[in-house]
């Protein structure tokens, strides 16, 4: 059994709840989400806070339907964040018409929309891209285009990476040992 689909969710304030047609939609501030609720699990609200309960023992979608529900409620209160960074010689990035446009080397600029309604991209300044909204899943996959179109060169460290990753940069070829 799931022990994450044990803890019970609480609603924050200004936070709501809504069943329908096996989909629960999480209102908040920052936007609505929408969460597939399996036919095998069923959920209640009591006190302010969301429990989540198998109808089969054994379910294996008890805890992702409470994961889900946990994150729904987060990005509908706090939001979800990624920060990405551009690393080389004059790449750069600007956010027009709600898109972000980036230069990365080729002959074309390269422009990516953001994934779904409440997700919104800015860029601080020319290297710095953050992608902000309420669903987690939305904000991910906005993340993931932008890294895709450039991904990091293991040799110069040149592309698109997330905030605070890690780079292991190789070493390049080597000069001849001078054996004939």
């Amino acid at each position: 059994m799931s022990r994450i689909g044990l803890k019970p969710i609480t609603l924050p304030s200004g936070v709501s709840y809504e069943l329908k047609d096996g989909t629960a939609i999480v209102k908040g501030p920052k936007g609505e989400v929408n969460v597939h609720i399996s036919s095998d699990v069923s959920v209640s609200l009591t006190d302010g806070a969301l429990s989540v309960s198998p109808l089969v023992e054994g379910t294996p979608n008890h805890g992702t339907v409470a994961a889900n529900l946990h994150n729904a409620v987060k990005g509908v209160s706090e939001g979800w964040k990624k920060e990405l960074e551009l690393n080389g010689t004059g790449y750069r990035a600007s956010v027009k018409n709600g898109a972000v446009v980036m230069f990365l080397g080729y002959s074309h600029n390269i422009t990516v929309a953001p994934v779904g309604k409440y997700t919104t991209i800015s860029c601080p300044d020319e290297t710095h891209i953050v992608v902000e909204g309420c669903d987690k899943q939305h904000v991910g996959q906005t993340a993931a285009l932008i890294y895709d179109k450039h991904r990091p060169d293991p040799y110069g460290n040149k592309g698109v990476h997330y905030k605070g990753q890690k780079m292991i940069k190789k070493v390049g070829k080597r000069a001849a040992t001078g054996k004939k």
